[in-house]
């Protein structure tokens, strides 16, 4: 009897060997052009790229979310989009307030920072669970597997989302102020004793102790309040000075040790991109080409 059944389950399924073959072979090669369109449509026109990348980002777990029925990541979307969207509307509003950048780096820069804590706390609860410290805690495996993946998923994808976010919004409010263009010379002159990157006065001297913040200067000779040059760098991913667009450098900037991994985690945000919001697309277009050619 069971002889029968394996005879008829290899009936079934004679020649899809060469037909899973071809699945595969379809899978690589639409991965390398879509890859190759990725790179060259980022090249040529980045804002395009930035907006449905973020779009993507936005609306695709959300609707997977739903269909499984994840109602926790429905909820802390939620949240966090009401508000983003309510901070996003003030960085857009024309004249823009003096105290606008502020709160917008604020809350981006805390997005940024909670997302690498969580980050940091998923893999050790991953490293912990390899190791076999949930025995200690007569905790089962997958259970600490499961929780550690959760912590670095919601920071890898918050921490995407915030640093995309911000970006259109550090583009927006330099622009809306005057100081900052993305091609050709700024509209106003910056003052000796104005950051470029709020429009605000700046309290000391670069080479004075502040006491609500100190200032910071670049190797190009402008200054700015220290809070508006790292959120400028770390939040909003830009390495120019706001006024001039002379080429920062990072390293030197943050001398801190404990900085630096800031901005290597800034560029793992950016690999994290495409794994989340490109892929899942791709694999549809892969099974839509499938389905066309009739392979089950």
């Amino acid at each position: 009897m069971y002889r029968l059944e394996h005879q008829k389950l290899h009936e079934q399924h004679k020649g899809h060997e060469a037909m899973h073959a071809e699945m595969v072979l379809i899978l690589i090669i639409t991965l390398v052009i879509a890859q190759l369109v990725l790179i060259e449509w980022k090249r040529r026109h980045y804002k395009s790229y930035l907006l449905v990348t973020l779009l993507a980002m936005w609306v695709i777990p959300l609707g997977l979310s739903i269909k499984n029925l994840w109602w926790r990541f429905v909820f802390i979307w939620l949240l966090f989009s009401c508000i983003t969207g309510l901070i996003v509307r003030k960085a857009l509003i024309r004249p823009i307030r003096g105290t606008t950048p502020r709160l917008v780096y604020k809350w981006f820069l805390f997005i940024y920072k909670l997302s690498y804590i969580l980050g940091i706390i998923g893999y050790i609860i991953m490293m912990a669970t390899l190791f076999g410290l949930n025995i200690v805690f007569r905790a089962k495996p997958n259970v600490w597997l499961d929780c550690g993946l959760l912590f670095v998923f919601y920071g890898l994808y918050y921490g995407v989302l915030g640093r995309d976010i911000s970006e259109i919004c550090a583009d927006k409010m330099a622009s809306h102020i005057g100081y900052y263009t993305s091609q050709g010379m700024p509209t106003r002159n910056l003052e000796p004793d104005v950051c470029a990157v709020c429009g605000n006065k700046l309290l000391v001297q670069e080479n004075e102790e502040g006491i609500i913040e100190n200032t910071y200067k670049l190797s190009c000779g402008h200054t700015f309040h220290e809070f508006c040059i790292r959120g400028w760098c770390i939040v909003g991913k830009k390495q120019t000075c706001p006024y001039c667009k002379e080429k920062v450098d990072l390293k030197k900037m943050f001398c801190n040790p404990w900085e630096k991994p800031h901005v290597l985690y800034g560029q793992l945000l950016d690999w994290i991109r495409w794994l989340v919001a490109w892929q899942p697309l791709i694999l549809f277009l892969v099974h839509g080409i499938n389905w066309s050619l009739g392979l089950e």
